[in-house]
């Protein structure tokens, strides 16, 4: 069984930073691309930053120059260090992975739960 799990999420002033993580555990044999992808209420889930197993990475319009995603390929993880945070940052933040489980031939692919990011004075 393999899990994401994102932490980090909560409320933030405008202007300030956050930094969320995503944690992939369980029996896994190769950790690949992972994207954060946000959805505010009432919106479609939208795709934020993505960042393949050798670190490419690529950003939406509305956070590149504020977003960094970057990742720690030895401990399965992934992290979303989010600054001049806006109010339409609001949303829940969810993490996506295509991992292949050890043993497994094929890569498949997972959601976390999701972590909320509100950004308010």
């Amino acid at each position: 069984q393999v899990q994401l799990v994102e932490s980090g999420g909560g409320l933030v002033q405008p202007g300030g930073s956050l930094r969320l993580s995503c944690a992939a555990s369980g029996r896994i044999f190769n950790f690949n691309a992972v994207g954060w992808y946000r959805q505010a209420p009432g919106k479609q889930r939208e795709l934020v930053a993505t960042i393949t197993s050798g670190g490419s990475t690529n950003y939406a319009d509305s956070v590149k120059g504020r977003f960094t995603i970057s990742r720690d390929n030895a401990k399965n993880t992934v992290s979303l260090q989010m600054n001049s945070l806006r109010p339409e940052d609001t949303a829940v933040y969810y993490c996506n992975a295509n991992i292949r489980r050890l043993y497994m031939p094929t890569v498949e692919n997972y959601w976390g739960q999701g972590t909320q990011v509100t950004v308010s004075s």
